[in-house]
């Protein structure tokens, strides 16, 4: 058995048009809002956090509609096209508000659009199981992951080169760029990728064998021991505590670079995608440093990355390129956390709790995304600028103390086959 890795990167064009659209999202929206329409530090943050709001409602019940459906094109290709589509015509109605100075268009538009993202996240994450055999879906995940990265590195680069200077730059040419990315990516995707057929090569040549080894209807599994429920809990508010951390300072980098820094047009995109890139090449050494201290200690070591890191930023007065090595740590330690977060929790189930465990590990990890951009506005609005870095340091800090009890599911993993394993990520 061996995984098709020209058809998985191919698969992987879905996400990487969803990561590219959520890197400029995090990006533009934050300063449209800002300098445009003069909104509060506090409404901006509320703004920011709907994407995480709808997520915790639409993706279940639309990736549920996904599973039921069976069209000729199968069960999760017309959910793409349709989303990608309607999304691609709502956000570029985006840019246009803005140059209007529209907020009530601005605001219809993005909620249209957020809702369209909904509608295709869900199915184009399920497309790669779906033609995976469940051996072969950890270096699948692996490669789908790196698409995803590779779509937000080049919504960086689109918004680092396409932004003009200025105090009111268009960002007309970063919207259309990104709108060619999903539709070249979704296109291409639909004429390499036949999902119906392959779906049902993969059911017959590889069975699942759930009905075999699901438990009874209705028999109820034996709680956990006191000490795994312990940690299980201890590490999903580590989880919480540490999104709370690095999605605070990513959602509100932008603004803190513009007024802080100075800086002007897409500089700020720079630093985020060298953290983005060294995030992506710290993947496979920091595999192989799991697979030999283990998890929880690689954990702590990205974690420390991070506050260091947090705490030398906050110094600079101003932008200079040294930072730029700090958020190279920056970038290498959230890999480290996000790499080794998911498989601890899930490794203190059961097998057959697999996906309640997982679905946990996100309820937390979504609740903090929904929580911080509020949380971290109010500061910057009613305190000051100088706060993101000091908010980032004191919830990193918790992160350490919560997760330095956790003392379960720390198994050490299989060795792997191919080195592109490592690269597996719960992104």
């Amino acid at each position: 058995m061996k995984l098709n890795y020209k058809q998985t990167f191919l698969v992987g064009l879905a996400f990487l048009s969803i990561s590219a659209f959520w890197q400029m999202y995090d990006s533009i929206v934050p300063l449209i809002l800002q300098n445009t329409f003069h909104l509060n530090e506090s409404l901006i943050g509320g703004i920011m956090a709907l994407d995480n709001v709808l997520a915790v409602f639409l993706l279940p019940i639309i990736g549920t509609l996904s599973d039921r459906v069976n069209t000729p094109l199968g069960k999760r290709t017309p959910f793409i096209l349709g989303g990608t589509a309607a999304a691609v015509a709502f956000m570029l109605l985006l840019p246009y508000a803005d140059a209007s100075r529209n907020l009530a268009l601005f605001v219809i538009a993005l909620c249209l659009t957020l809702v369209s993202m909904a509608m295709y996240r869900s199915p184009a994450v399920a497309l790669m199981p779906d033609l995976t055999p469940k051996p072969l879906r950890s270096s699948a995940n692996a490669v789908i992951n790196l698409m995803g990265a590779v779509g937000g590195v080049c919504a960086l680069a689109l918004i680092r080169f396409a932004v003009p200077q200025g105090e009111h730059p268009s960002y007309a040419g970063v919207f259309l760029g990104v709108a060619f990315m999903m539709v070249a990516a979704v296109v291409l995707l639909l004429i390499t990728i036949r999902e119906r057929p392959l779906a049902a090569q993969i059911a017959r040549e590889y069975p699942d064998d759930n009905e075999d080894t699901a438990p009874a209807s209705g028999t109820k599994t034996a709680p956990l021991p006191k000490d795994v429920a312990r940690s299980l809990r201890l590490i999903l508010l580590s989880v919480a505590l540490w999104f709370t951390a690095y999605n605070g300072v990513t959602t509100a980098f932008s603004r803190y670079a513009v007024t802080v820094w100075k800086m002007e047009g897409g500089g700020f995109a720079s630093c985020l995608m060298v953290a983005t890139v060294a995030a992506i090449l710290s993947y496979l050494p920091i595999g192989m440093i799991a697979s030999r201290i283990g998890r929880k200690k690689t954990i702590m070591l990205g974690l420390c990355l991070m506050l260091i890191s947090f705490s030398a930023v906050f110094f600079y007065p101003t932008y200079n390129v040294t930072a730029n090595f700090f958020f190279v740590l920056i970038g290498c330690g959230w890999a480290a956390v996000g790499v080794n977060s998911l498989p601890m929790v899930v490794e203190m189930s059961r097998g057959s709790e697999i996906g309640k465990y997982t679905g946990l590990y996100y309820t937390f990890s979504m609740t903090a995304q929904i929580i911080t951009p509020v949380l971290s506005g109010m500061l910057l609005q009613y305190v000051s600028y100088n706060t993101l870095f000091p908010y980032a340091i004191f919830f990193t800090c918790c992160a350490l103390a919560t997760m330095s009890q956790v003392r379960h599911g720390d198994a050490k993993p299989a060795p792997k086959k191919h080195a592109i394993e490592h690269y597996d990520t719960d992104n």
